[in-house]
């Protein structure tokens, strides 16, 4: 019988070693796109600079706010998240994003590939963490339907309306 001054062990979910993995690739590509997002936002140049500027800011704070999910989620299943530059640097799905300054239109097509890329972990990743946690798979839909609008946003800066037809 426990007292009230007696330490009551609460059960809680624990990702396996698999549903770990997978949450911090996921991790990994968000803080990747984050910061190639901000790479971005401060380096892009031309006609068309400004809106672009701001709409990266948009995508940045997207994938910040999805990565701090994913990292919660990890800790709320007692593993332990790793957003280390070394961590990120070494393990993340991205291409990496040129250095200096890019145009608006090689900006647009850049970024436009990485979220792809990140879309494409969260999708690889998607049934396994289904299959083992719901809840961790509802957050990959989250980020999926996000950061599609956020390329899709994006992309249009390099469409015309003529070739959608």
């Amino acid at each position: 019988m426990t007292t009230p001054l007696m330490k009551r062990e609460t059960p809680r979910a624990r990702a396996s070693d698999t549903l770990r993995a997978h949450l911090q690739r996921v991790l990994v590509a968000l803080v990747d796109l984050h910061v190639q997002g901000k790479q971005a936002h401060w380096n892009v140049t031309g006609r068309g600079f400004r809106d672009l500027h701001l709409q990266l800011d948009e995508l940045v704070d997207v994938a910040r706010e999805h990565s701090d999910a994913v990292a919660e989620r990890l800790r709320a299943l007692q593993a332990v998240p790793d957003g280390r530059t070394e961590t990120v640097a070494t393990t993340t799905d991205l291409s990496p994003y040129p250095a200096g300054l890019v145009s608006v239109g090689d900006t647009v097509d850049a970024i436009v590939e990485r979220v792809a890329q990140t879309v494409e972990v969260a999708r690889q990743v998607h049934d396994d963490v289904d299959a083992e946690d719901p809840t961790s798979a509802d957050l990959l839909h989250e980020v999926i339907t996000d950061l599609e609008k956020q390329a899709w946003m994006i992309s249009s800066e390099n469409t015309e309306a003529d070739a959608e037809a």
